[in-house]
């Protein structure tokens, strides 16, 4: 499974940008309590490598009782955050500080869904 997004990812990302601010949907499911605890540690590595890029977490919660899934399309926690445009989230993916803590998100994980979402027109 796909954890991280590859450089044909951002390109991709990139070229389909509408322009303007951009949420970042994130579904994660851990690799047990160990890779909980490792999560942890990487979003307090987010909080101090993200701000010079404009990153505003929206929302982070833990997965509860699914009513509408098939089975394993729970997750065990969503995470959404917002970046002023998608070129910065991509400068920030490549910032060599903020590689540097990545590892601890790919760690954590056993799948993920990352996924730039575009706000409904006249909303």
């Amino acid at each position: 499974m796909a954890i991280d997004p590859r450089g044909s990812d951002l390109k991709r990302y990139l070229a389909e940008d509408p322009g303007g601010p951009v949420v970042m949907l994130n579904l994660l499911r851990y690799d047990g309590d160990a890779g909980r605890a490792q999560y942890r540690q990487y979003v307090e590595h987010f909080a101090r490598t993200s701000t010079p890029f404009g990153a505003e977490v929206l929302y982070v919660g833990d997965g509860s009782t699914p009513l509408v899934a098939e089975a394993g399309q729970d997750w065990d926690a969503v995470l959404l955050v917002r970046y002023p445009s998608r070129q910065a989230f991509s400068d920030m993916v490549r910032d060599p500080e903020y590689q540097s803590g990545s590892h601890l998100r790919t760690g954590a994980l056993t799948e993920a869904v990352l996924q730039a979402t575009v706000p409904w027109s006249g909303r």
